[in-house]
């Protein structure tokens, strides 16, 4: 049987450590009823065990795992998925990698105050970075400028308002977000 290939819809969610990438994207996965891949799953070994040490990653550590996301991007397109994936993507050289001006790519931001990433990372269990990479975090991330078309999304709410947030701002994009069946044709 041969692959709808219709255009995938693809969300990047993006954001420091702490921003909520995996819980906000897969609860955004499971309201659209898309796939969800956590991104930090796609970093090499040795990614986890630098970070794990406590050291922050350098552009040719992140190289490898940016590469890794899109193709993974490039995979889903290919076969018409529909997805959500979080991934940091602190720098718009790293967003461009990703989204590559691929069509039907999206990127949200998950923007939030020092102070509350810091809550999160200090209530945070079993994760491999630790909360004292937040600050490196912070200084290399490089805040998506006017003309990357990157939905900007505050985290300071409910994970049910955040992705309510989120979905309203992709449907101003009407191939983004299927319309919801009314149980009845035209």
């Amino acid at each position: 049987m041969q692959q709808d290939r219709r255009s995938a819809r693809i969300v990047v969610i993006m954001g420091v450590s702490g921003a909520g990438k995996t819980t906000i994207g897969k609860a955004l996965a499971e309201r659209l009823g898309w796939t969800f891949q956590e991104g930090d799953a796609l970093h090499p070994p040795a990614n986890i065990a630098k970070m794990n040490s406590g050291k922050p990653l350098d552009d040719s550590d992140r190289a490898p795992w940016l590469g890794a996301i899109a193709a993974l991007i490039d995979d889903w397109r290919q076969r018409g998925v529909d997805g959500v994936i979080s991934c940091s993507a602190l720098k718009r050289r790293y967003r461009d990698i990703i989204d590559g001006d691929r069509p039907g790519v999206h990127v949200v931001y998950l923007e939030g105050s020092r102070e509350l990433l810091a809550r999160r990372l200090a209530s945070r269990r079993g994760h491999f970075m630790p909360p004292g990479l937040l600050d490196s975090q912070l200084a290399t991330l490089e805040p998506p400028a006017a003309g990357e078309h990157v939905i900007t999304v505050d985290i300071d709410a409910a994970v049910n308002t955040i992705v309510d947030r989120i979905v309203a701002k992709l449907s101003l994009e009407r191939s983004m977000v299927a319309p919801v069946a009314t149980g009845h044709s035209t």
